[in-house]
């Protein structure tokens, strides 16, 4: 296989939401009690919920692509800052051309990884109401016109199981097989334990519909800060592998035994730490085993995570040569558009390293068959493989053309990270995100 042959699903990504999503999802009435995108008198954007009290961060933290390296960190803060990809469905699927990505998995950004914002609200009815609404400006108007493409997905009401239930099945009659979860519900006290019994008749939805679950690293198990003088680099290091503690937990969860078909995503945390995972996990099993009281079913853990969870790296060669300890039918590839550790547009050369040394089927796999066959959709049988390759989809942005320029942006940018001539640290990223003047 060549590099240009190549079918490419992502299975994390993320999208920036655009001022005017709910103005088509909710009647003039409600969308009065939604947030709403605001810019101060300083010019810092984010979003506002004049009902609830509340703002969430800046929405454009990290969406990066396009910007110097030099320029990377929480910038930059607002749209006009930002390529049009990251916020606009079109010039998304522009920009996924241009890097040869036929399929991606957009997660939400204002309410965050998993819409947690959403979750401490005071007025539950009305908060319902707008992650319905912002189930349906995504799964409508930013998937919908595009088939193929992406992969639809839901954030959820978790503090209510009897709503959750609704949602799920609301969004499932509008060909939604994915929802958004926290890897971790725990974490800070939010939501019980994914242990909890509360949660068994979300367990069974799921496995009777095949909706899977994405759980994204930072919603649960958080990457170590050791201090505020820690280089960030060090944090951006070991922080694909924090998810590893949550899949340890989830891989203990009882519904695995009970749900043949209950699927779950652990979004950008890499593979190549599995197989030790699953090595140390099986080791457990057998020697701490007559008196931890763990049970898998007559099955080594290491069995049940092959059959229920799918991985996914940006850059693992280790991982991708040691593919048969993960697992064959597990990894899968993704973007991470437009965040920091987004390739674009040199996704495709970026990829073909970590798999051309491969067998021409476990490319395929791991590019893009095993994500296909999780979430339950085909667009290279319904399409045409020749439609969905790096080659084809490249020979698509240069008829636009796609400007794949690297720019800086042309404001008074004052925002340095510390003293240049030493590491950036934790801190020096932590005072980037006070709002300034421009």
């Amino acid at each position: 296989m060549k590099m240009e042959d190549m079918v490419i699903a992502s299975v994390d990504d993320h999208v920036i939401e655009p001022p005017t999503m709910f103005d088509q999802h909710m009647s003039k009435e409600h969308r009065a009690l939604a947030p709403r995108y605001v810019t101060d008198d300083q010019g810092n954007s984010f979003w506002y919920w004049e009902h609830e009290n509340k703002r969430s961060y800046n929405n454009g933290t990290n969406a990066v692509v396009g910007r110097p390296r030099e320029e990377y960190g929480m910038e930059p803060m607002n749209l006009d800052q930002m390529r049009k990809g990251t916020w606009d469905a079109k010039a998304h699927i522009d920009d996924m051309n241009a890097m040869g990505v036929m399929t991606a998995l957009m997660f939400p950004t204002f309410p965050g990884f998993d819409g947690g914002w959403f979750w401490n609200a005071k007025d539950k009815a009305n908060t319902a109401r707008v992650m319905s609404a912002y189930n349906d400006w995504h799964i409508d108007e930013w998937c919908g016109p595009y088939p193929g493409r992406y992969f639809k997905s839901a954030v959820l009401p978790l503090w209510d199981v009897d709503a959750t239930l609704t949602e799920m099945k609301r969004v499932a009659k509008k060909g939604c097989r994915s929802v958004f979860f926290p890897a971790n519900p725990a974490a800070n006290g939010r939501l019980p334990s994914v242990h909890d019994d509360q949660w068994d008749p979300m367990w069974k939805l799921a496995n009777d519909e095949g909706i899977i679950f994405n759980c994204h690293i930072g919603t649960g198990s958080a990457p170590a800060a050791n201090s505020d003088q820690t280089p960030i680099s060090a944090w951006i290091t070991a922080m694909p592998i924090a998810i590893a503690a949550d899949a340890a937990d989830l891989l203990h969860l009882r519904a695995l035994l009970k749900y043949p078909n209950l699927k779950m995503v652990l979004s950008e945390g890499g593979i190549g730490w599995v197989p030790y995972l699953l090595e140390r996990a099986d080791f457990t099993f057998k020697h701490h085993g007559p008196w931890v009281r763990a049970d898998f079913g007559g099955k080594l853990p290491s069995e049940v995570f092959r059959e229920h969870f799918l991985t996914c790296f940006i850059d693992d060669k280790f991982g991708c040569m040691n593919y048969e300890q993960v697992g064959e039918d597990i990894i899968s590839y993704e973007c991470d558009y437009p965040h920091s550790d987004c390739t674009w547009p040199e996704v495709a050369e970026e990829l073909w390293p970590n798999v051309k040394d491969l067998p021409d089927r476990v490319i395929d796999k791991i590019t893009h068959q095993n994500a296909y066959r999780f979430f339950g959709m085909d667009p290279v049988a319904e399409q045409g493989r020749e439609a969905c390759t790096v080659g084809a989809l490249r020979v698509k942005a240069a008829a636009v053309p796609v400007d794949t320029t690297v720019r800086s942006w042309d404001g008074n940018d004052a925002r340095q990270l510390g003293d240049r001539s030493k590491p950036v640290t934790i801190s020096d990223v932590e005072k980037t995100r006070a709002p300034r003047r421009v």
